[in-house]
């Protein structure tokens, strides 16, 4: 603790650049993390899974549901950054975020913050069931712990993180009434596990050595604890797909192949080629990692559609 207090008091104070409503605008979308807003795009997941993707009231909903949870994953990140601002001064990325630069004032990404938080529960409230709201407003009760106190806690912190996209992935079908299978929730879950501790893995390994950690916690993980972590969530993550795969559920196929026994095969290689990343070291956020490798890439491709296959019954 006295390390961090004296780590802030060296924290250089960085001269505000010139404010505009323009240049406050742009600080703003950038401290909501334009690019993480594709991890919303597992809302369409439990639809999908169930073949309901495609009607017109399913394709509405899903993009209501969307700018609901990226209004809430925006209002964490506001409050975040403004809670850290200090913080993030004394480093050598985070001090150029726009409310630790000065682009954003604290209090402008308190307000911005809490005025989202408010009114996307409020909205779900009024246009979606009930769980939805309670979905949006459980999630975002979690960040704000999050932030405030459980990112410090040991294995909580990847708990946290790893249900913030297993709630992401479940919110589509709690919106549509679809009932969520215990594989999908099994699969999900532990694959977002396998995502997550691979990059507090990579993180580990990449800050060996150095001063300066980006995350204070994983000074107390050791990277034989976090290796073990997502070898373990990648094998239970497999092996929930197979099962689910290899469950018929009493349903005659008139697939011309047998589409989710065969997408397995797919699964198992997506998988084995991120843990490549992985056990370089080299896994940051999901999505990097799957849209900068080409072979991950065409390998999740070939999975949607023995996916799409197996849900359409072709």
């Amino acid at each position: 603790m006295a390390e961090r207090v004296a780590l802030l008091e060296r924290a250089p104070a960085l001269a505000p650049p010139p404010r505009s409503v323009t240049g406050l605008v742009r600080g703003l979308v950038r401290t909501a993390r334009p690019r993480q807003w594709v991890k919303n795009v597992l809302v369409v997941a439990a639809p999908a899974a169930a073949g309901e993707l495609f009607s017109r009231h399913a394709l509405g909903q899903l993009a209501l549901v969307f700018l609901l949870f990226t209004a809430c994953a925006a209002a964490v990140y506001l409050i975040n950054d403004a809670r850290d601002a200090v913080a993030d001064r004394a480093h050598p990325v985070k001090r150029h975020r726009p409310v630790a630069a000065g682009q954003v004032p604290v209090p402008v990404a308190y307000a911005v913050g809490g005025v989202l938080g408010v009114l996307a529960p409020a909205a779900a409230a009024w246009l979606c069931p009930p769980a939805v709201c309670a979905l949006l407003t459980a999630y975002l009760g979690m960040q704000l712990a999050y932030c405030v106190s459980l990112k410090h806690v040991l294995v909580v912190d990847l708990v946290v993180v790893t249900t913030g996209f297993l709630m992401r992935a479940m919110i589509g079908g709690l919106d549509l009434g679809i009932p969520l299978s215990r594989w999908f929730l099994i699969t999900t879950g532990f694959g977002a596990l396998f995502m997550v501790a691979a990059k507090r893995y990579s993180e580990a390994v990449q800050m060996t050595g150095k001063a300066g950690a980006t995350r204070a916690l994983l000074t107390e993980y050791t990277t034989g604890y976090l290796r073990f972590v997502w070898q373990l969530a990648a094998g239970v993550s497999i092996l929930g797909y197979c099962l689910w795969a290899l469950e018929e559920g009493g349903v005659p196929s008139a697939a011309v192949l047998p589409w989710r026994q065969l997408s397995m095969v797919a699964f198992i290689l997506a998988v084995l080629r991120y843990a490549v990343f992985a056990d370089r070291g080299t896994a940051g956020e999901p999505e990097d990692v799957v849209l900068g490798d080409r072979a991950l890439a065409v390998i999740g491709l070939v999975w949607l559609a023995m996916y799409g296959l197996a849900v359409a019954n072709w």
